[in-house]
């Protein structure tokens, strides 16, 4: 439900009216607007009679809200949240390109990309150093020495770095280590993990399950947010459906929707979407057509000697060709890409 003082609503009043809903059993999302509050409130309204909140003459309009997700909900908070990972905001009008290796293989491995994907316009680093893999056989990565590495590239050529944590007990590892903390799709309901996410004030790319609906990915944000966490960003990268031609679908629907849903801000990863890397430039420029906030790319120095993921990542110059051609779409757009 959420509640829309008039305009010049005094303080007392607002603070009346809470304790009143406080004492039914409710709780209180408070969104402040440079002339207007707005109450979300957050708990089962369906014995509850709306309409009896008019009688507070400082009460302008009163909605019900179906959606279960509340504070994820643009309802509640009407602005656009930009998140900060150290100095770069996503979210607004700027387009955020961040790329790098699937995997973390060598620090020489990354002494060579980073500087790469920097100086194509990359604002942040991405590499795994924990690699969720379908087959147990697979590279894994290199776990804390992945961390290491990415600490020591991040810090030598001054970018922020994004990596996926996978559980809970890996968390201590990455606090330090990583800016921007990635929940991947297979755990995108870890309901544990994002839990703890929601304690820490790190920002949290959160992409979308392989076959979860809009609904359910913005409820996995709403547990992170509900825990105190704002700086969520979410994270379309295709879902699982009956076509074969590529790894995954990618629902560039969702990025509308999602902008209609919630004030998060979203990306797009057409690596993981795509599954080749001859489709991640057309797929990567109609994301920034449809409003994305950002893409996540992979780049590799050499993609067919790549332990994970080398059929889907690019080489530095089609990278950096491709994000000149993203920077004229942003133009057309609206936007910009620094």
């Amino acid at each position: 439900m959420i509640i829309k003082f008039k305009e010049g609503t005094k303080q007392q009043e607002i603070e009346l009216l809470r304790s009143a809903l406080i004492n039914k059993g409710f709780a209180i999302h408070e969104s402040i607007g440079a002339t207007t509050t707005i109450f979300g409130v957050i708990g089962d309204t369906t014995k509850f009679d709306m309409d009896s909140l008019y009688a507070y003459d400082f009460v302008d309009n009163v909605l019900r809200v179906q959606e279960p997700y509340k504070k994820v909900n643009r309802k509640f908070q009407p602005a656009d949240t930009i998140v900060y990972v150290r100095d770069v905001a996503i979210g607004g009008k700027n387009v955020v390109i961040i790329g790098g290796p699937c995997a973390v293989e060598s620090k020489a491995q990354m002494d060579i990309i980073t500087p790469l994907v920097k100086a194509s316009g990359a604002k942040i680093l991405r590499a795994g150093a924990y690699k969720p893999r379908t087959s147990p056989y697979s590279f894994q990565g290199f776990g804390e020495e992945g961390l290491d590495i990415l600490k020591y590239v991040s810090e030598k050529y001054d970018i922020p770095v994004v990596s996926e944590v996978m559980s809970v007990e890996d968390l201590a590892y990455f606090v330090d280590k990583v800016d921007l903390l990635q929940v991947g799709t297979r755990n995108m309901q870890n309901f544990s993990l994002l839990k703890e996410l929601g304690k820490l004030d790190k920002p949290v790319l959160l992409k979308r399950g392989l076959a979860n609906t809009i609904e359910e990915w913005l409820m996995s944000a709403e547990y992170i947010l509900a825990g105190g966490n704002k700086n969520v960003i979410l994270c379309e990268r295709g879902i699982r459906t009956f076509e074969t031609s590529t790894r995954n679908t990618l629902d560039i629907s969702s990025i509308p929707v999602l902008k209609k849903l919630t004030h998060l801000p979203v990306i797009v990863d057409p690596s993981h979407a795509a599954g080749r890397w001859e489709y991640i430039e057309a797929l990567s420029r109609a994301a920034i057509a449809a409003g994305a906030d950002g893409l996540i790319i992979e780049v590799h120095p050499e993609p067919e000697n790549a332990l994970s993921d080398g059929q889907q990542s690019l080489k530095p110059e089609r990278f950096d060709a491709l994000v000149k051609q993203c920077r004229r779409i942003a133009e057309a757009v609206d936007r910009t890409i620094d």
